[in-house]
């Protein structure tokens, strides 16, 4: 049974960091891309980052470019994504899911499988 478990969240102000974590189980991270999303109430989940595991590509939404950068550690099927210069609407529930596919193409955020995890949420305020 594949599984996420999502840590690192909590509360920081306007230009600082976090980093969070996302521990999978049941499957092996090593031969998937794993994707991170965030979601706010009322709006649909988005899609914020994603990495590949045949080759270093990876993808990240506009919004959060040059400030997130996602990372995988296969040894420990964990995958990260480190936050810096944080800004309040990055305030959301972080949420990972393993892709079915080696590459972040185009597609990939509609190609996840397994069951969402339970978020972790973050709160940039002042």
């Amino acid at each position: 049974q594949v599984q996420v478990e999502e840590s690192g969240g909590g509360l920081v102000q306007p230009g600082g960091s976090l980093r969070l974590s996302c521990k999978v189980s049941g499957y092996t991270l090593e031969y998937y891309a794993i994707g991170w999303f965030r979601q706010v109430p009322g709006k649909e989940r988005e899609p914020v980052s994603c990495s590949s595991s045949s080759d270093d590509s990876t993808y990240y939404a506009d919004s959060v470019k040059g400030r997130f950068t996602i990372a995988r550690e296969n040894a420990k099927n964990t995958a990260y994504l480190q936050m810096n210069s944080l800004k309040p609407e990055d305030t959301a529930v972080y949420y990972c899911k393993p892709v079915g596919a080696t590459l972040c193409w185009s597609g990939w955020a509609t190609q996840t499988f397994g069951s969402w995890g339970q978020g972790t949420q973050v709160t940039v305020s002042p």
